[in-house]
């Protein structure tokens, strides 16, 4: 066994179990996420000194001015993409350390998760590859431009909060597909875009904070 699975991660399945309870009481049904969730040991994708609180619902910080963010928004976000229904091939904007990936590989068919913060995307895929994430496909790329050799997607999942939805991730959502993002500069509010023959329908959800989505490659 790894060692970065020993210690706390011998111990952490009631901990997890902790978590999904309190993701029930916070009002998460979807027993398909619940389970996925409690299948991933977050600690792993976390700093070890942070190791001790990877269950608590707090973001935490990840370097590079980043956060993994906390367990309740990472199921509410999967929980309204997935809508109840197979997800089968899903874009994530934002990978970070990796860990919302690895819920949502537990969920989809293919995952693609891009990110464009360098020293991120090679810790994300050591982690990765320690949990034998398989169907997580990485990409050090400005996740803003999606990935249209693999598009369309019936997922998208942004990551970073953004000021409008960029063009690139319409064009590439499937008819009947779903994309869930933090839209807003001041005020960011969770917000829904759902694609069928008559376009795109947007849905504003419950206030959050992100960081915001920057473009290029760092």
């Amino acid at each position: 066994m790894n060692v970065r699975h020993s210690g706390i991660g011998m111990t952490s399945q009631r901990t997890r179990s902790r978590m999904i309870e309190r993701l029930r009481s916070q009002g998460i049904q979807d027993e398909v996420v619940l389970e996925a969730i409690s299948a991933v040991p977050r600690h792993i994708f976390v700093d070890e000194a942070l190791a001790s609180r990877a269950y608590d619902d707090v973001s935490l910080p990840i370097g590079h001015a980043q956060t993994i963010s906390q367990p309740y928004i990472v199921a509410r976000m999967i929980e309204l993409l997935r809508n109840g229904g197979q997800l089968n091939r899903v874009l994530e904007v934002g990978t970070g350390c990796g860990y919302q990936a690895a819920v949502l590989g537990q969920l989809a068919f293919e995952v693609y998760s891009v990110e464009r913060i360098q020293p991120l995307f090679k810790r994300a895929s050591i982690s990765l590859k320690e949990i034998q994430a398989r169907n997580v496909i990485l990409s050090y790329a400005d996740g803003t431009m999606g990935r249209p050799d693999v598009a369309p997607f019936n997922g998208i999942i942004m990551a970073a909060a953004a000021t409008h939805v960029p063009r690139a991730l319409l064009e590439q959502l499937a008819l009947g597909g779903r994309m869930i993002l933090p839209l807003g500069t001041q005020e960011q509010f969770l917000t829904l875009i759902e694609r069928d023959e008559q376009g795109f329908h947007e849905s504003r959800l419950e206030a959050v904070k992100f960081v915001p989505i920057l473009t290029g490659k760092a």
